[in-house]
Parts: C-alpha cells; sequence; structure tokens
C-alpha cells in the first residue's frame, strides 16, 4: 500500500491558495483515478483506490499544515508502511517557479512548515516528495501573507496546468520508482511516456 499525502489546509477560506498546492494535486489525481476522498481517519479526509496497480490512500490532512505530522505519522503507523518506499508527500515551494515540478527521494524542510513537522513525527528526511512552484515571495511580502494568497490570473493556468503534471507525476512514481519519475519530470514541461 501506498500513502500519498497532499499538504494544504482545511476549510474554504484556504482553497485555492497557493499552499493548499498539494491538496489540488491530490483531487486531480483522485479525479484521474476516480478516488473519493471523503472519509475521516487519520486526522486527515482520506480516499483509498487504486493507481497503476498499487492500493493506495489519498491523505489530505485536516490538522493545518504545520501540524501535517501528526496525520502522516498515524497513516504511517496504522497501515505499517515504509515511508522509504511506500509514502509520497506532495506539497508547495516558494523556491521554484510557478509550475515547475521537483521530485525527490529525501531532504529537508526547506522551510516549510508542514514538511519540517513531517520531518519530526517521522525522525528521518527519506521519504519521497513532490515540490510544485508557487513563485518567489515578492520583496517586501511577508511570507504566510504570499504562500495564504491566492494566485494571479496570469499563473492561474500555468498552476492548473502543473497540478495535473504533478498527479501524473505521483502515478509515474508508483508505476516506475522515483528515478524515472525524477528524470521526466524534473526539468518542468515534461509528459508522461
Amino acid at each position: 500500500m501506498y500513502v500519498i499525502v497532499g499538504l494544504g489546509n482545511p476549510g474554504s477560506k484556504y482553497e485555492g491558495t497557493r499552499h493548499n498546492a498539494g491538496y489540488q494535486v491530490l483531487d486531480c489525481l483522485a479525479s484521474s483515478y476516480r478516488i473519493e476522498i471523503n472519509q475521516r481517519k487519520h486526522r486527515a479526509l482520506c480516499g483509498t483506490g487504486v493507481i497503476e496497480g498499487h492500493k493506495v490512500l489519498l491523505v489530505k490532512p485536516q490538522t493545518y499544515m504545520n501540524l501535517s505530522g501528526e496525520s502522516v505519522r498515524e497513516a504511517v503507523d496504522y497501515y505499517k508502511i515504509d515511508p522509504e518506499e511506500e509514502l509520497l508527500v506532495i506539497y508547495d515551494d516558494v523556491s521554484l517557479e510557478p509550475g515547475q515540478l521537483r521530485i525527490r527521494r529525501k531532504g529537508s524542510a526547506g522551510g516549510h512548515n508542514g514538511v519540517k513537522n513531517i520531518l519530526l513525527h517521522l525522525g528521518t528526511q527519506v521519504f519521497p516528495r513532490i515540490k510544485v512552484g508557487v513563485g518567489k515571495k515578492p520583496e517586501g511580502y511577508d511570507l504566510a501573507d504570499y504562500v495564504l494568497g491566492h494566485f494571479s490570473k496570469e499563473e492561474d493556468g500555468v498552476m492548473q496546468e502543473a497540478f495535473v503534471r504533478a498527479a501524473c507525476a505521483a502515478a509515474a512514481i508508483l508505476a516506475n520508482g522515483p528515478d524515472k519519475a525524477m528524470n521526466d519530470y524534473n526539468q518542468g514541461a515534461a509528459k508522461p511516456s
């Protein structure tokens, strides 16, 4: 079983914000594979299904971003999965251009509070992740205000395409592993073969 986590904040107030990129990718994945994310467990909204022949649990933590690790830890423990091989976390990244993807097998939180909390609760930096670029914070902006803000009209089209591409990348990781997915998707514009 794979646990695929999309990070974000619950509630209509946060819908469509930069920080909810993980939720939006999970919605694309759920739509493509006809998975309903409507079960409440592990302090999250979850949905079970099959992607590329693998049973999956799609997880949208409802703990708010800064406590995402609590939800992830519960799911990892409940299903007794190995985070290094069977966990995938998808989240926004302000160091990447809007729509750019970056797949990694491991790494630090890079200043992302949701990921920082996951690292704390799992006790490891080694788990696959997909970072979705939301653009750098403009000079003079508060980072929290920026990531809790919405995309501009110009960015919106690029981001909608990126969410679909990130969902394809997640499926590619399950089908062929993170290394091939990194080669195919880390350039930002690659499509699945």
